[in-house]
């Protein structure tokens, strides 16, 4: 590890060389740290592990939330009745015909009494909610085409729906504001009344639609740039930068369980990703002690952080209330497209002063974020597109980060993987490479002349928080060596040109980083017991929503426990039979989580340990486990866990059932790093263009199952893909959707798919388990700038505007030639 002072006998070694090192215990202070091992040393982790659940989805065995209707043979089905207007007040609601019909069990409104009025957030984060609680249940006050005002439950689905078509819902109308700048307006129309939000978030003025105002600043800003203005060896760079609305494209769409068991306790099945925040939510809301709600969370088919909403669970519950039966609730595919949750479109702005040299002085990060109807995750996804990115320039002494949430008459804005990353990333690193080029540098070594190293100090990641609680020291950084390895895979140097004149090839790179849950913001538990054959029951409270977290958990606890994983039989995510945990979110589940069994391993083993010792008459201190059991250092001998299992259960002189505890919380959240290179060939006859190749290279500490990681990066490339190129979601002049599902939306095909190369490179992260930092967010954020830049790189145009086209470019380049005449 680099001396945090920044020793010069390093600054020029590559920061990811010294992995291999570290990984064979050879550098001072390997010693003696249970959580380095060498490759060799290793038997759970660093495999290939076969994803638990793999075979049975592919075969269809596989139970999801909707998989369960046939255990309740009285079960009724939910439609939500929507909002056909951007922006009004419910007047009346008629549900007679609706009611009249055969098979119609309940028909809700805003105005009936089982349908709770309170002000409440959706955002499944911790409490108290860090998002303005501006939501009810069903909205009386409607503020969206797609708010609910009434659900229906019926026999069947095909009931419900025609039953919902027959609610007649009288609105009194009123003028929306589709456009966050003029939503600023004094005469913009108002969405929210002062008293129709409670924890209002900093900053908020609700009488020009804003939710949040923010701003940090580290040195002094404006005095650098005045300086900069004043020297003939620097320069001031302004660019601008615009992203819009993305699909979640959920292969589930959300689905709701909800019903009453024998102990007149409340259960929801619920593909969740936050079974313990949502229990929390729904007990506040309906005035219900948390003791007596249920969360079951099955198998999920992908949340990506729709599914951190509790955006249908409460409905759901109110059908069944008025009901008086199960309900089950499933969006549809339109619903998903125009009513749920997506990522939040926003402008930005960019300053940077830089010198001749390429030493960056100062950089100003502006961004205005459209928070749609409601403030749900509003703040603090706006937060992250400056303290995300920044921190990969450390050294910069002057910075300000500064930003708008402000609401408009279109869908809400959410959690969405990258959680404002994406948009940062794009901002800054698109950024970064116009400057280079102003300035006659190589882009890759300008930024490499400027990024984060292995020992220092990062500031900007705290500079919205008061005092240094949470800057952070960087222990685990491999971000050159990614870019080396990447520019190699892509031939970054040796690019060919094609043969006709009018196609051009470009490569475009960005950095890219995230982090690995909130810091100071996460709780992960987790208990282990031990059968008497040896083989173990893990139960922890972390989600896995597809990603393969139940195999990770298995591996972690493996290693510590030394059985192979198919022995820990994984039980997650039920808030009656599993610890607690804070669930699937911000990068955290292998990080928080993962240390969380790691330790209750930890905890088990000891017992492990003590009772080989009874039966080998030998220290415990001497003794470690493996290969299935217990052995001595010392002599070699041993003694299989299955021996220990059955002694420890049903011994003569005493018993014990072996357990295992472990929690996890910390200020840590440490980066994961990354360099996104995309190969493209632009048509200038046409503006259409063509990816050859994307090369993604990764530093994501030790990856606990490599294979599951490779997975995690190639489809968060597809995401990050689809939003530079072909995602987005756009609304006619009275807010309606005019993407209603795949078709309109244009997700990439495989056969749209460039060919894909995934590197990962090992450093190792003390604070994670085994090393181990989060992979999952990082590569969402790569496409955009890398593939703004390798355009840029082809035909000298830049695309500043989300997403990429055709005509776009065509335009560009048409305005190129005529400027040149």
């Amino acid at each position: 590890m680099s001396d945090p002072e920044g020793a010069s006998d390093l600054d020029d070694e590559p920061d990811g060389a010294r992995a291999e090192e570290e990984a064979t215990g050879t550098v001072a202070g390997a010693a003696g740290e249970p959580d380095r091992k060498a490759p060799a040393e290793r038997d759970a982790i660093t495999t290939d592990e076969e994803k638990d659940d793999a075979r049975k989805i592919v075969t269809g065995e596989a139970r999801y939330t909707a998989d369960y209707r046939d255990r309740f043979p009285d079960l009724v089905h939910g439609k939500v009745v929507r909002s056909d207007i951007a922006h009004g007040y419910v007047e009346s609601v008629d549900t007679s015909a609706a009611e009249a019909m055969d098979g119609v069990h309940a028909v809700i409104t805003p105005f009936d009494d089982v349908v709770p009025d309170e002000l409440y957030s959706s955002s499944g984060q911790s409490y108290p909610e860090p998002s303005p609680w501006d939501l009810t249940v069903l909205r009386e006050h409607v503020r969206f085409v797609g708010d609910p005002v009434a659900a229906v439950a019926a026999d069947d689905p095909e009931t419900a729906d025609r039953a919902a078509r027959t609610v007649d819902v009288e609105y009194r109308e009123l003028d929306g504001v589709f456009d966050p700048e003029e939503a600023f307006d004094e005469d913009a129309p108002q969405l929210f009344e002062p008293d129709d939000v409670e924890n209002k978030q900093s900053g908020a003025d609700y009488t020009r639609n804003l939710e949040s105002h923010f701003e940090g600043e580290l040195g002094d800003v404006d005095a650098a740039f005045e300086a900069a203005a004043d020297r003939d060896d620097a320069h001031v760079a302004e660019t601008e930068w615009e992203t819009p609305y993305q699909s979640h494209c959920v292969p589930e769409p959300h689905t709701t369980i909800a019903y009453t068991d024998e102990d007149d306790r409340h259960v929801f099945i619920t593909a969740t990703q936050v079974p313990f925040h949502t229990r929390r939510q729904i007990a506040h809301l309906f005035d219900v002690p948390i003791r007596d709600v249920r969360v079951r969370k099955p198998r999920i088919g992908a949340g990506f952080g729709s599914k951190q909403e509790m955006a249908i669970e409460p409905i759901a519950f109110a059908l069944h209330l008025a009901a008086g039966r199960p309900v089950k609730l499933e969006m549809s595919r339109r619903e998903e497209f125009t009513a749920l949750r997506f990522r939040h479109p926003m402008r930005m702005r960019m300053r940077t002063a830089v010198t001749d040299e390429g030493d960056i002085e100062a950089m100003d990060l502006y961004t205005l974020s459209n928070s749609g109807a409601y403030g749900t995750h509003g703040m603090t996804v706006a937060n992250n597109v400056g303290t995300k990115p920044l921190p990969i320039y450390p050294r910069v002494p002057n910075v300000r980060f500064s930003g708008d949430v402000v609401h408009t008459n279109l869908p809400m804005g959410a959690a969405m993987r990258g959680y404002g990353a994406p948009q940062g990333h794009f901002a800054v690193e698109s950024h970064m490479d116009e400057v280079a080029r102003g300035l006659d540098l190589d882009p890759i070594e300008f930024r490499l002349q400027n990024a984060v190293r292995e020992g220092d100090t990062d500031r900007s990641v705290a500079i919205l928080k008061d005092g240094d609680r949470f800057t952070r020291e960087i222990r685990s950084c491999g971000i050159r060596e990614c870019v080396d390895r990447g520019k190699a895979a892509v031939g970054y140097d040796d690019l060919e040109q094609p043969d006709e004149e009018h196609l051009h090839r470009g490569v475009g790179m960005a950095l890219i980083a995230q982090g690995s849950g909130v810091a100071g913001k996460e709780l992960g538990a987790a208990q282990v017991k031990m059968n008497e054959d040896g083989s173990f029951h893990l139960q922890v409270g972390g989600v896995d929503t597809g990603t393969g977290a139940d195999t990770m958990f298995s591996q972690i606890a493996a290693e510590v426990l030394g059985c192979p994983p198919e022995d820990v039989v994984v039980i997650a995510a039920d808030t009656d039979l599993t610890p607690f945990d804070y669930g699937a979110y911000a990068s955290s589940t292998t990080y928080i989580s993962g240390r969380a069994v790691k330790n209750a391993a930890e905890d088990a083993k000891e017992r492990l340990l003590e009772w080989g010792s009874k039966l080998l008459d030998e220290p415990p201190e001497l003794l470690d486990t493996g290969d299935g059991g217990v052995y001595s250092e010392r002599t070699g001998n041993r003694v299989s866990l299955e021996e220990i299992g059955y002694e420890a259960t049903y011994g003569e002189d005493e018993r014990e059932h072996i357990l295992g505890d472990g929690n996890h919380s910390t200020d840590e959240s440490p980066p994961p790093y990354g360099a996104q290179f995309v190969d493209v060939t632009v048509d200038t006859e046409t503006g259409e263009y063509e990816l050859n190749k994307l090369v993604f290279a990764a530093d994501c500490g030790v990856a606990i199952n490599p294979a599951l990681v490779e997975g995690q990066i190639e489809g968060g490339e597809h995401m990050s893909l689809e939003y530079a190129t072909s995602g987005g979601l756009t609304f006619d002049d009275e807010g309606n959707p005019e993407v209603l599902g795949f078709r309109q939306y244009g997700m990439p095909r495989t056969t749209d798919h460039p060919e894909m190369e995934t590197i990962l490179v090992e450093t190792h992260e003390p604070t994670g388990p085994f090393g181990a930092k989060s992979i999952a967010e990082l590569p969402t954020n790569g496409v955009p700038p890398a593939l703004s830049n390798a355009i840029r790189d082809a035909v000298g145009i830049r695309l500043t505007a989300l997403p990429f086209t055709a005509d776009d470019l065509k335009a560009a380049l048409e305005a190129q030639s005529d400027g040149g005449d």
